[in-house]
């Protein structure tokens, strides 16, 4: 489900010049910045030739070349922009999470394309720098689940597919954090543990 307040005929998800200038206005609220080097102001200059690609900019201090995708995910892509802006939207705005299979409904593309946007959205949505969760007298609470489908589904003579392991540490009244796991054991657990959760909280788990 999609935010409905979202306008979906909006150009930015359309048209690759305003999903351009749409960027523009989010990452750089106060004028072009270089991402090399991270000067802006005057010592930036708009190329404007009739051969260059719309978007681009000079560097007057590294001398290089840049447009708003240099240093983000959509990089060197020959995906549309607007395809990443719609995608991007269709996402963060989606309240109970999206597959790359609808994804790739939605948006028009082929699933191998929607796959790809999928994966490089969501690596962008994590935050590298974030820290364990819990902490003092907080409780944090390790469970796990097994995906897949049902036995009953299989056709016969198939083989029965073998759920893969998810285990999901939750903060009360906080952060969830999910993990696929090959095996749900303490050799694969620990490392879990001890990276994501504070040692300074209370751990709470079922009898396994």
């Amino acid at each position: 489900m999609t935010n409905p307040k979202v306008d979906l005929t909006n150009a930015i998800y359309h048209d690759d010049d305003a999903a351009r200038e749409h960027l523009e206005t989010l990452l750089w609220p106060d004028g072009p910045v270089c991402p090399r080097c991270g000067v802006f102001g005057d010592r930036i200059t708009k190329l404007m030739g009739k051969s260059t690609r719309p978007g681009v900019y000079k560097c007057k201090d590294c001398r290089k070349p840049f447009s708003v995708t240099v240093g983000t995910a959509m990089e060197r892509s020959k995906i549309p922009l607007c395809k990443w802006v719609m995608a991007a939207q269709l996402m963060a705005s989606s309240k109970k999470g999206m597959s790359a299979l609808q994804l790739h409904r939605m948006i028009g593309t082929t699933y191998e394309t929607a796959w790809f946007l999928f994966h490089r959205l969501r690596e962008c949505a994590t935050n590298p720098k974030r820290g364990p969760i819990g902490g003092d007298n907080k409780v944090v609470e390790a469970d796990e689940t097994y995906i897949g489908g049902k036995a009953k589904n299989v056709h016969r003579g198939k083989p029965i597919p073998k759920k893969a392991a998810v285990v999901s540490l939750i903060e009360r009244g906080g952060e969830v954090r999910s993990f696929h796991v090959t095996n749900v054991n303490s050799k694969t657990l620990r490392p879990i543990l001890v990276k994501n959760a504070s040692r300074k909280s209370y751990l709470m788990t079922d009898d396994s």
